[in-house]
C-alpha cells in the first residue's frame, strides 16, 4: 500500500486561528483535519503522517521550516506529498506550493495540492512539476477539493493514464499531450470559425496566456519637491470603521484625513483585516503606516510633502477584477490630489496579490509607485515593478517585539528605501 504525507496549516490542523499563524512545524501520525476527507476518497493508499505548520512561520522562516520538516521526514518511507486544499487563501497557497516543490525536488516523489484560480500560488508554481487541482474559493468546497486531490493520486498509484488538464481538473503543467480526435484539424478549425462568426462559444486548442506587464513609470525627478501619497490594503481604518470597510472580499476603498497628525497612536486607527492577527497593528498602527517617519522626512525636506489623504482598503481575498478597478479609481483620485509618487503596503498572501494588482494600475496611470510587502514572491509574480521587502506579514514596517527606538529605526530605514524606489528609474522588476 502506498504511503502519503499530508501538509496542513495551523488552522486546518486544529491548532488555532490567526493568533497561532506563527506555529512552528510539527508532525503527527495519521490523517489530521483535511487529510481525513482526503483519506476517504483514496484507494490502495494511506496517510501515514500529517505535517502542521503556521502560515506565518512558513512564509517568514521558509528555510528553517523546510529544514525542520526534512528532519521529520528523515527515515520515513512515503510515495506522495499532498497539501491543502488552499482555496483562495494566498498565503496558505504559497505555503502549499513551497512544501510540494521542496519535497518533489529533495525526495523525487510526486506531489499534489489544490487552489482557487485567483490564489497567487497558482501563478507562482504553475510551471513546477506537481499537480495543482482547480479548487473552490472557500472551505465550503473542502470535501470536493480533497476528493479531487485524491482522485489524481489514485491515478498516480494505479498507473492509469493522467489526461490533459481540462479533463483532470488541474491547472496546466505546460506539457502537451498527443491525443486522437474524432475530427481532423481542418474540420475543428472550421467549426471554431463558424462558432465565432455566429457569436457562439468556442475554445482554442492552443491557449496563450497574455502577460499583463506594465512599463515602469518614470521616477520622481526631485524628491524634495514631490508630493507622496500612502495606500494600504491592510484594512487600516479609523476607530469604529465609519465606512464599513469589510475584513475580507472587499470591493470598496475609502480615504481618511491625517492632516494635523504627526504620529498614529493606539485608538486612532486599527485594522479590520480578518485574516491576520491585528493585535500588533491595533496596539501601534505605525507598524502598518509609519506616519511619523514620513513626517520626519517631510520636515527635513527629503520629500516636498506627504499627502494628507490616506487611501485604504482590505486586500484580503479581493478578486482581481475588484483590485484592478480599485487601483484605477485610486489612480484617478491621486491625479486630483496632484500626487507625484505613491507608497503602497500589503500584508498577507491574497492581500499582497490585491495590492500588487492595484500597484500595476497606479503605475500604468503614470505614478512611480513602490510595493512594500513581506511576500515579495507574490508581488513579483503579480507584476509590481518596484518592491521593498517588508519586515513581517502583520507588521510590514517594523518588528513589534523590538524596543520603541529600534522599531523607529527600522521604520525609517524601510520608508527611506521606499522613497529611494520611487526616485529611481527602473526598466524591470527591482527590489530595494
Amino acid at each position: 500500500m502506498k504511503k502519503i504525507i499530508f501538509y496542513a496549516n495551523q488552522f486546518f490542523g486544529g491548532v488555532g486561528g490567526e493568533n497561532e499563524a506563527d506555529f512552528e512545524p510539527v508532525i503527527k501520525e495519521g490523517p489530521v483535519g483535511p487529510a481525513l476527507a482526503f483519506k476517504e476518497a483514496l484507494k490502495d493508499a494511506e496517510v501515514t503522517h500529517t505535517i502542521i505548520c503556521g502560515d506565518i512561520f512558513m512564509a517568514s522562516h521558509k528555510d528553517e521550516a523546510l529544514k525542520r520538516i526534512a528532519a521529520f521526514l528523515e527515515g520515513k518511507e512515503f510515495d506522495i506529498m499532498a497539501a491543502g486544499p488552499a482555496f483562495r487563501a494566498g498565503r496558505y497557497g504559497v505555503c502549499c506550493g513551497e512544501i510540494c516543490k521542496f519535497v518533489h525536488e529533495k525526495y523525487g516523489v510526486q506531489a499534489v495540492t489544490s487552489m482557487h484560480e485567483e490564489n497567487p500560488g497558482v501563478a507562482m508554481f504553475k510551471e513546477e512539476p506537481f499537480y495543482i487541482m482547480k479548487g473552490g474559493a472557500s472551505a465550503a468546497k473542502m470535501r470536493q477539493d480533497a476528493a479531487a486531490m485524491a482522485g489524481i493520486v489514485n491515478k498516480m498509484i494505479s498507473g492509469e493514464e493522467i489526461l490533459w488538464a481540462d479533463a483532470e481538473g488541474d491547472f496546466p503543467l505546460g506539457i502537451r499531450k498527443e491525443v486522437f480526435a474524432e475530427k481532423t484539424a481542418g474540420d475543428r478549425a472550421v467549426d471554431m470559425l463558424l462558432a465565432k462568426l455566429s457569436g457562439q462559444p468556442y475554445e482554442t486548442e492552443l491557449k496563450i496566456e497574455p502577460r499583463d506587464n506594465v512599463v515602469p513609470s518614470k521616477a520622481v525627478g526631485d524628491l524634495s519637491k514631490a508630493k507622496v501619497a500612502f495606500v494600504s490594503t491592510g484594512g487600516l481604518v479609523p476607530l469604529g470603521n465609519p465606512d464599513r470597510i469589510p475584513g475580507g472580499t472587499c470591493s470598496i476603498w475609502a480615504t481618511y484625513d491625517v492632516s494635523g497628525k504627526d504620529v498614529l497612536v493606539k485608538g486612532d486607527f486599527y485594522s479590520v483585516h480578518c485574516c491576520i492577527n491585528t493585535d500588533f497593528v491595533n496596539a501601534n498602527p505605525e507598524v502598518l503606516f509609519p506616519l511619523s517617519s514620513f513626517r520626519e522626512f517631510e520636515k527635513a525636506g527629503v520629500i516636498g510633502e506627504l499627502c494628507n489623504t490616506l487611501y485604504s482598503t482590505t486586500g484580503n481575498l479581493a478578486t482581481l477584477k475588484d483590485a484592478r478597478r480599485m487601483g484605477k479609481e485610486i489612480a484617478e483620485a491621486l491625479k486630483k490630489e496632484a500626487v507625484d509618487a505613491v507608497v503602497l503596503v500589503s500584508t498577507r498572501g491574497s492581500c499582497t496579490r490585491c495590492g500588487a494588482t492595484m500597484v500595476k494600475e497606479i503605475d500604468r496611470a503614470g505614478f512611480p509607485i513602490v510595493h512594500v510587502t513581506n511576500l515579495v514572491s507574490v508581488s513579483k509574480v503579480t507584476g509590481a515593478n518596484r518592491i521593498v521587502p517588508g519586515y513581517g506579514l502583520v507588521s510590514p514596517f517594523s518588528d513589534p517585539l523590538l524596543t520603541a527606538e529600534e522599531q523607529k529605526a527600522m521604520q525609517k530605514s524601510l520608508v527611506e528605501r521606499a522613497l529611494k524606489a520611487v526616485s529611481t528609474d527602473v526598466t524591470e522588476q527591482t527590489f530595494f
